[in-house]
């Protein structure tokens, strides 16, 4: 089916099949009074002026904003419970590692998400979703790491792939077995590492649940040596690399992102001078989280350093029950300009091209371009300084995903 956007004020939008870096990672390409046509979900045609071309679905922009869907390529969705209970911990100020070493944090994640059936997974994941698509979020990557036995980092894993055939937003399967060590092996790290390399990952990759295997490079968690054994046995089975790193502390995770080629390196909020020159030798994504620093009123990645050494940059919700219960990654866009000092440009490509790139999807979607999906977003903006200028608010009018009304009009979707 042919489906035409018209009557577009402003179509903005990055180019290319992978992540724009340095001086490029505003680049965008921006068309006045334009039009776009799909067919079978797939761009075909995108003009500026009257439109020559026929469809048998006809959608009306209002002179509006138009941008590529949004693309969250960091989050945790997938969980039971919830952690509001730790709020007045956090508010008098305790660590997040103090928390942890108490029994909380993403220990009682885990014991919750033991306990959730996958019924009860998949509907919370389902509703998360649905919220997601409404701030113009068409694209998610999902990390498993709640379960941190085999039996649950599958169950966590499969309703994923669930959620992804029966959900119109398209996901991408994390497997973040090394998320943290689990209680029954607080005094055998050994044994849960050859857990991982020896049943757990070559369990998921040969049953195809995940694309990458991440791991917490974290002071307390798994050290850089660690960390190396777990991705190097992922890329071994085919698993492509993705590191939480210098979230905390500066041990070693971004340095090691860059030797092993991993697509992307996550957190950096502590990340060094030569942490940085590592992302960039080894082509390294960074998947950074604004929410994340807000929300613990922790201190910022150094964004812009990353951009004018010529590392792509990426921005992502984190979206988990403990540190970032965020869906919205329009606040995310605004807090890029406001704290990482982005442009509205560089954000935007961060939330879209870069974010595809960042879950290995840059060749068919982040961008407006012939013979990519035709996901986008209608705003009730006329610029892009709009979006990331108004706090907090929703100002999606139309989400459209594979050519197709998913959110707003007509024809809405029910999800």
């Amino acid at each position: 089916m042919k489906t035409l956007i018209r009557n577009i004020g402003t179509l903005v939008t990055p180019q290319g099949k992978e992540a724009l870096r340095g001086e490029h990672q505003g680049d965008v390409r921006v068309i006045h009074d334009a039009w776009l046509l799909a067919e079978d979900g797939i761009i075909t045609k995108i003009g500026e002026g009257a439109c020559p071309c026929e469809a048998e679905q006809i959608i009306d922009a209002q002179g509006k904003l138009v941008t590529p869907g949004l693309v969250d390529s960091h989050s945790h969705l997938i969980f039971g419970g919830w952690r509001n209970n730790e709020m007045e911990q956090k508010l008098k100020g305790v660590p997040y590692l103090e928390i942890l070493a108490s029994g909380g944090g993403i220990h009682s994640t885990v014991r919750a998400t033991r306990s959730a059936s996958s019924e009860e997974l998949a509907q919370k994941g389902r509703e998360a979703l649905n919220e997601m698509l409404n701030y113009g979020t068409t694209t998610c990557e999902i990390k498993s790491g709640y379960g941190l036995n085999t039996e649950t980092e599958i169950r966590q894993l499969e309703v994923i792939r669930q959620l992804n055939d029966t959900h119109p937003m398209d996901l991408v399967a994390t497997f973040l077995g090394a998320h943290a060590l689990p209680k029954e092996y607080a005094c055998d790290r050994e044994g849960y590492i050859d857990l991982l390399c020896q049943r757990m990952i070559p369990e998921v990759a040969d049953r195809k649940l995940a694309e990458f295997c991440d791991v917490f490079c974290e002071e307390g968690v798994f050290t850089a040596e660690e960390s190396r054994k777990i991705l190097l046995t992922g890329q071994q089975y085919g698993l492509k690399s993705k590191i939480h790193a210098d979230e905390l502390y500066p041990i070693g995770g971004s340095q090691l992102a860059g030797q092993l080629g991993a697509v992307s390196a996550e957190h950096l909020i502590v990340c060094t001078d030569e942490g940085i020159d590592a992302l960039s030798r080894g082509g390294v994504i960074a998947c950074l989280l604004p929410a994340t620093s807000h929300y613990l009123n922790a201190g910022y990645a150094p964004a812009r350093k990353m951009v004018e050494k010529g590392v792509a940059v990426a921005l992502a919700t984190d979206y988990n029950p403990g540190t970032c219960p965020c869906l919205n990654l329009q606040l995310v866009m605004t807090l890029g300009c406001l704290k990482y000092k982005l442009t509205p440009e560089e954000v935007l490509t961060a939330v879209t091209l870069n974010a595809a790139a960042a879950i290995n999807r840059a060749d068919v979607i982040g961008s407006l371009e012939e013979g990519k999906q035709a996901d986008l977003v209608i705003w009730n903006a006329e610029e892009l300084s709009y979006v990331c200028y108004r706090l907090g608010s929703n100002l999606v009018t139309t989400v459209i995903k594979k050519g197709q009304i998913v959110k707003g009009g007509p024809d809405e979707k029910a999800c």
